[in-house]
């Protein structure tokens, strides 16, 4: 090969990983697993971390992660600081987005917000919810025509521990987040599985997070086609990580010996009725 065609050749190289795409995801500085949280090192990892990671791996884009405290994530969106927001939808922050064309993907993951109480607790009305933790910044749907009237009294906390610690005090009535969330850390983190569970009978929130963005409307319809594409790849992660675990169940977050428990409980008292 003749040095002039060797010169073009690395040009060619060296224009294509110039021009390679580079987006910066904004992410939430917070301990949100098994959906998303920073290690010790100020790693973004968990969920959302392996499937943005797959999308850039399909896609040939180049993708990094600007982790920001949660209040200032969509003001770094807003002002240009970085491309997307993760997680987001239209339903949130309403008043600060006025006036603002951002764009939104499909939905990435369900979730569900609501009330966990504890097992005795569990199946009273909404009239025995006085006290309710919350973690700051949260907003309990379904709750605030009756804290509005003083029927129900908030008692928030910095953090998801603070919370559950409050709640496992019976300082409160029950403590309002996300739900998968919540049943991982009593699980896994706290050690307490099932020292407070979830009651669909009280009122709940189900939504789902999606990716958001001010100047990329073009780029979120190659996400949407990725998240269509990469259906079974997607659906395993969110097996791994349980992120939708039981969903459509009253037994939201469960783990499935739990459930296998629970199911041979109710077999063995029916054939004993």
């Amino acid at each position: 090969m003749k040095p002039s065609h060797v010169c073009s050749l690395f040009a060619v190289v060296c224009s294509s990983a110039v021009s390679a795409e580079s987006y910066v995801i904004g992410v939430e500085k917070l301990a949100f697993a098994p959906h998303y949280s920073i290690d010790a090192q100020g790693l973004y990892q968990g969920f959302a971390r392996e499937l943005f990671d797959l999308f850039a791996k399909t896609s040939g884009v180049e993708l990094s992660y600007k982790v920001l405290p949660v209040e200032q994530l969509l003001p770094a969106l807003l002002s240009g600081q970085v491309d997307f927001k993760y997680p987001d939808s239209e339903t949130w922050a309403q008043e600060q987005k006025a006036g603002k064309s951002l764009s939104y993907s499909q939905g990435v993951v369900e979730y569900v917000d609501g009330v966990l109480v504890a097992p005795q607790r569990h199946g009273q009305p909404i009239e025995q919810i006085t006290r309710l933790a919350m973690v700051n910044g949260w907003t309990p749907w379904g709750y605030q025509e009756r804290i509005n009237a003083g029927q129900i009294e908030l008692t928030y906390s910095d953090d998801l521990r603070q919370m559950i610690r409050q709640a496992l005090k019976k300082d409160t009535d029950g403590a309002y987040f996300n739900v998968v969330v919540a049943t991982h850390y009593l699980d896994n983190i706290r050690a307490r599985p099932g020292a407070l569970i979830f009651d669909a009978q009280l009122p709940h929130n189900r939504g789902s997070f999606k990716l958001s963005t001010l100047k990329h409307a073009a780029f979120m319809q190659r996400f949407d086609r990725f998240l269509l594409d990469e259906q079974r790849a997607i659906a395993e992660l969110k097996g791994r990580y349980r992120v939708e675990a039981n969903l459509d169940s009253e037994h939201i977050g469960v783990e499935q010996w739990k459930l296998d428990f629970l199911e041979r409980q109710k077999t063995r008292e029916a054939g004993g009725s």
